[in-house]
């Protein structure tokens, strides 16, 4: 009889897809296991109509999960690489970072192709800082429009509104199929996605060698290298969703570059930069990115989107 290993994940149609396709992974390479997906509902899908910059952002969409596979009730978590914390809890380590989907965001419109098309005050939608600060930034007369739920969700309000445009993730779009004909890739130039936009986690306990050596048959070591440098210039800047930080890393043969951007809320200020060094060394090439811009004057930008985003927690507590 075969054993059978249980896979966490939220239970929207994008963490479904994503759960499922480690699942196939794990299965062409562990032929004599049965995989089975277990749905764990988290404090994010709880709380869909609240803006993620106004309830905190540490273990939105991944603290129930990782209760779960620290209590040993499944055997691998599966998060988006954007939603996980930059510092693992005690017990848990990342067992495999899989391919990545291109990185960029999308533009959502029906008539409009490019950010440069919208016109004067056109109304754009977006529940994320980062897209907001560099929308503004690049054209400050848009009129940002907050919007929240998962991609179907959010794609069925844009499509039942009189909004010109939404800003979401490729990845997200192309995996369930969806926004082929009316969404268009934002250059990097202009955007630059989450730490981890696009790259799927798979986390397992510390120690758990049968696992880890399960999962390192799915990972990607390009992307791991990336994302690598990227969440090291998060972990840095000690940033989340509550605060606006965009980061791509590109392997390039055996180097890495980093580029990175901290922006104020308004888009009126933003610290953009890049370093880049051997494959190896992607840590350290964060970490360095991050202090670059912090010497400019990053931190100070950081300091005021946290109290922004405190003072929002405390009134919706």
């Amino acid at each position: 009889m075969k054993r059978s290993i249980v896979i966490g994940s939220r239970g929207s149609d994008l963490a479904l897809w994503q759960a499922n396709s480690v699942k196939r992974g794990l299965e062409t390479f562990h032929p004599a296991f049965v995989f089975d997906v277990k749905i764990i509902r988290t404090t994010g899908d709880q709380l869909q109509d609240v803006a993620l910059s106004k309830i905190g952002d540490k273990g939105l969409f991944t603290r129930q999960i990782e209760t779960e596979l620290l209590n040993g009730n499944i055997d691998f978590a599966v998060h988006s690489l954007k939603d996980l914390q930059t510092e693992q809890p005690e017990g848990l380590i990342i067992g495999a970072v899989c391919e990545r989907e291109i990185p960029n965001d999308v533009l959502v419109s029906r008539q409009y192709t490019s950010i440069a098309e919208l016109p004067r005050g056109a109304s754009v939608a977006t529940g994320s800082l980062r897209r907001r600060s560099q929308l503004l930034h690049h054209r400050p007369d848009l009129t940002i429009v907050e919007i929240r739920g998962n991609v179907p969700t959010r794609l069925e309000k844009f499509l039942n509104s009189d909004l010109d445009a939404m800003v979401l993730a490729y990845a997200g779009l192309e995996r369930l199929g969806l926004g082929r004909g009316f969404s268009h890739v934002i250059p990097t130039d202009i955007m630059l996605p989450a730490v981890g936009q696009g790259a799927i986690a798979v986390e397992v306990r510390t120690g758990d060698n049968s696992a880890m050596d399960m999962a390192s048959r799915i990972n990607d070591e390009p992307t791991k290298a990336c994302v690598t440098a990227e969440r090291a210039c998060l972990r840095r800047l000690e940033g989340g969703c509550q605060v606006p930080i965009g980061a791509l890393a590109v392997l390039d043969g055996g180097s890495v570059k980093l580029d990175g951007i901290v922006g104020s809320l308004d888009g009126r200020l933003v610290f953009r930069g890049w370093d880049a060094g051997e494959a190896r060394d992607a840590a350290q090439i964060g970490t360095r990115l991050a202090e670059s811009l912090i010497e400019r004057g990053a931190d100070k930008l950081l300091d005021q989107a946290r109290d922004k985003a405190a003072n929002k927690a405390e009134a919706v507590l």
